[in-house]
């Protein structure tokens, strides 16, 4: 018998209050006199994030490092981020392994670097985070997530 990998389903409510609860943490680290999101992942918790502690200056950094498939690939900058980096503020929603987290930190090295959730692989490389999952487990993100029905957990079993 397979074992089922392990998910993380996170809902729009979730996302939500942990952003909060990251905005809270860093709101002695500040102030800031920007935010650098990390597309595509880190533009919802950067949004929030930069409403709760005030930040009008919000930017972007556009990295590939998943394919279609959810496999990982070589990074891609597809937009740069801006060349100062003391001061700002970095966001993204999850640091896995930490190969775009490396790259972000090596583009902006003097920015505070916050995800929402940190893998062990990955955590070392981020200021702050709000919760640690497992290096095994997936994350399943709102805007990834549609409504349908699932079968009853007994059924899983095999």
């Amino acid at each position: 018998m397979s074992e089922e990998p392990k998910t993380f389903p996170v809902s729009w409510e979730q996302l939500h209050r942990d952003a909060k609860a990251l905005a809270w943490r860093l709101m002695e680290k500040g102030p800031f006199k920007g935010v650098l999101a990390i597309t595509r992942g880190g533009l919802v918790p950067a949004a929030i994030i930069a409403r709760e502690l005030d930040i009008r200056l919000i930017d972007t950094v556009c990295i590939v490092s998943y394919s279609e498939d959810n496999k990982r690939g070589d990074l891609q900058v597809l937009k740069a981020p801006p060349t100062e980096s003391e001061g700002w503020l970095i966001i993204d929603d999850l640091v896995d392994t930490g190969k775009t987290a490396r790259a972000v930190r090596e583009l902006m090295p003097h920015a505070h670097f916050a995800t929402i959730y940190a893998k062990p692989e990955g955590r070392p490389i981020v200021d702050s985070f709000i919760t640690e999952v497992s290096q095994d487990t997936w994350i399943y993100f709102p805007w990834d997530l549609g409504l349908q029905t699932v079968p009853p957990l007994i059924r899983s079993r095999g």
